[in-house]
């Protein structure tokens, strides 16, 4: 017996989403269908939408930090069950074969199942997705406010545990926006001394409210001397270009200018600011399934949660133009 799904789909590039219903087929034996209660809203589905990186097929329903109650399972589906509250994010399944994803870390499987990309996402009242990527939410988080942890959160938390980031370094979030702010949130509750990066001076109290302890001028070249040597990590969230050659002097020996914006132009660097202080730049994208529930434990005891704004679902194209107009704070989340 067919069953439809009624979700809200743009039709054409950086066209405006209308209602729309299909039939998602049969339910695959490794996945669950959930019900979705909250779907935040990030700047990747508005790439999406506008088909910014070539790979989107329309109609598309974007919406990948999707929360809701699981009320289907197919029969392969282990350590879930209907009733479940999860969560879920970009990845929407893996191979669970290859080498990547056989030692813990799926998401770097050159297979795996992205949410909105040749599927539908979570712009719905019901998704779907492969267990193993159906994180529990925890009780004492809010499913209103929690679906920006399920990309925005873990693309800033995983970098924090996978690269060995220490409760006494010294560190710096570059972009105090969806993602920034939480890295500020997480590194602050790691035990480390935060400097938040930012081209807005102005928002110097709030982000120290916010677990910041220095609050520097990501633009101005005097400012950023003033720190040379001194930071163990920087983590960039903004997409915008900067002078990376100064950050690079801003890190101390064997520190790390790690990448988690997707900066579209060309980085350059000189291979003597790398070599003369042992230094590295990186990227990651989001973490395993194991690091998106450590995120979870980690924001449940230390009270950590993205700031929000929310609109009704059937108001779609009103939070997706707050977000263009950069009018957000800092995420956007739909509530059916």
């Amino acid at each position: 017996m067919s069953e439809k799904f009624h979700a809200w789909a743009v039709k054409e590039k950086g066209g405006k989403l209308e209602e729309f219903e299909f039939d998602p087929g049969p339910l695959k034996p490794e996945q669950v269908q959930v019900s979705v209660e909250s779907c935040g809203i990030c700047h990747s589905d508005l790439s999406m939408i506008d088909n910014d990186w070539g790979m989107t097929e329309y109609p598309l329903v974007p919406g990948h930090e999707a929360i809701g109650i699981i009320e289907k399972v197919g029969e392969q589906v282990k350590g879930l069950s209907v009733g479940d509250r999860v969560g879920l994010g970009w990845i929407a399944g893996s191979c669970l074969s290859c080498e990547p994803c056989l030692s813990g870390r799926q998401q770097l499987c050159p297979d795996s199942d992205h949410m909105i990309v040749g599927r539908h996402g979570g712009f719905a009242d019901k998704v779907r997705a492969n267990w193993e990527w159906a994180v529990k939410l925890p009780d004492t988080l809010d499913p209103e406010t929690s679906g920006p942890l399920f990309c925005g959160g873990i693309t800033v938390f995983a970098p924090i545990s996978d690269f060995g980031v220490k409760p006494t370094d010294k560190v710096g979030v570059v972009g105090i926006g969806g993602l920034g702010h939480l890295a500020v949130q997480f590194l602050r509750a790691w035990g480390c001394e935060v400097t938040a990066f930012t081209s807005s001076k102005d928002k110097e109290e709030s982000l120290k409210k916010l677990g910041a302890h220095n609050v520097v001028d990501s633009t101005d070249s005097d400012e950023l001397a003033k720190i040379e040597g001194q930071l163990d990590f920087i983590m960039v969230t903004t997409n915008a270009p900067l002078d990376w050659a100064s950050f690079i002097k801003v890190l101390g020996p064997d520190g790390k200018l790690h990448f988690v914006g997707a900066v579209l132009e060309a980085i350059p660097v000189e291979a003597f600011s790398l070599i003369q202080g042992r230094k590295t730049v990186s990227g990651s994208p989001l973490g395993s399934p194991a690091t998106v529930a450590q995120m979870l434990e980690f924001c449940a005891r230390h009270k950590i949660a993205p700031i929000t704004e929310t609109f009704p679902m059937d108001k779609v194209n009103e939070g997706l133009q707050h977000l263009r107009d950069g009018k957000a704070h800092h995420r956007v989340v739909l509530k059916r």
